[in-house]
């Protein structure tokens, strides 16, 4: 199949995207006018510099970057301009659907509101549902190098927003913050009745994707590559239909894969997984939706058919009813049955 006929197939189709965190969508452009906006410096001189910097050799040398870049945020408008530019991207590349992540305690820890964090995404994801039509969870995210007390006061600021927020997540440095670590938080999450993911098994041993589904109850892992390691595991993951939330491309950028054509997707899909694709923190891996589902396609060889599958997939695993699941799925089975 030529790049241009699997192009316009990936292009066209109604996706998801249930992996995504809205600081690592912050584009080196609007870093640099919202910078000047807030005169804030940043330590790279043009646009250029900064897309340089991003190279990574593994999660930690990109969050170091990706804290930085966060500085810059300050007034409830920069969150909104941050959510708001990368829902007019993902509108061009027909993803109708998103649950995406913020990271508060990025922003509460130097000083920033946290009604001023969610107040900006809100609104723009609430813009976006009206003006372009994307609908949308929001899913707060506890920062799992930061200590437990923390990640509490941080589900305390989150109660007033119950109404705003339908998840709790993990994220930031994996190895030797195991989900474990965050057993209490999660309780009381679940308890004020938040749906709980976790991010489990992208640098991180298959033993967190274990500690995740049995101690945080989550009902997402997030990223998950390294369930494969664990026979038993991948077994339970298959008979729970439990979404892993794939980022081809961050896992390419970040070493988790040296190339794309090693990506456990082939497998896991094989495996009876239930996998998704997702972009993850696109401003800094080279790529938003499109860009990944192009990127394995070429790289795994990927059928129309495989790739229609992983478009239901992400919302078959989101957290939308069971109604409008049917009916975007019906949508995409129109649209290979006029496609292929």
């Amino acid at each position: 199949m030529n790049t241009t006929t699997i192009k316009k197939f990936i292009e066209g189709i109604p996706k998801a995207e249930l992996h995504l965190h809205i600081e690592g969508t912050f584009e080196p452009e609007l870093m640099f006018k919202i910078a000047k906006r807030n005169n804030k410096k940043i330590k790279y001189n043009s646009v250029d510099e900064l897309k340089k910097a991003y190279s990574f050799n593994n999660l930690q040398e990109f969050l170091d970057i990706y804290y930085a870049g966060a500085n810059v945020l300050i007034e409830e408008q920069d969150f909104y301009d941050l959510t708001w530019a990368y829902l007019t991207k993902v509108h061009e590349q027909n993803v109708v659907h998103v649950e995406i992540f913020f990271d508060p305690q990025t922003h509460t820890d130097r000083g920033i509101a946290f009604d001023t964090v969610i107040k900006g995404i809100y609104r723009a994801l609430q813009d976006g549902e009206q003006q372009l039509g994307i609908s949308f969870k929001l899913i707060m995210s506890f920062l799992r190098h930061l200590d437990e007390a923390s990640a509490f006061k941080t589900l305390e600021d989150a109660l007033t927003y119950k109404n705003w927020i339908s998840g709790v997540g993990l994220d930031s440095s994996e190895v030797g913050n195991p989900p474990s670590k965050f057993e209490r938080v999660f309780a009381k999450a679940l308890e004020e009745g938040f749906i709980t993911v976790a991010h489990a098994g992208e640098e991180g041993p298959a033993e967190y994707i274990w500690e995740a589904l049995d101690l945080l109850k989550v009902t997402r892992i997030d990223h998950g590559n390294r369930c494969l390691d664990d026979d038993k595991l991948v077994e339970r993951l298959a008979d729970l239909q439990m979404p892993l939330t794939v980022c081809p491309l961050s896992n390419l950028e970040l070493k988790v894969v040296t190339d794309l054509k090693d990506h456990p997707i082939p497998k896991m899909i094989e495996k009876n997984l239930l996998v998704t694709v997702n972009s993850d923190d696109p401003a800094y891996f080279g790529g938003y939706m499109n860009e990944n589902y192009l990127g394995i396609t070429q790289a795994l060889n990927l059928s129309k058919k495989q790739i229609t599958q992983l478009a239901k997939n992400s919302f078959k695993a989101s957290w939308l009813t069971d109604r409008e699941k049917e009916k975007r799925i019906a949508q995409i089975e129109d649209y290979f049955q006029n496609n292929h």
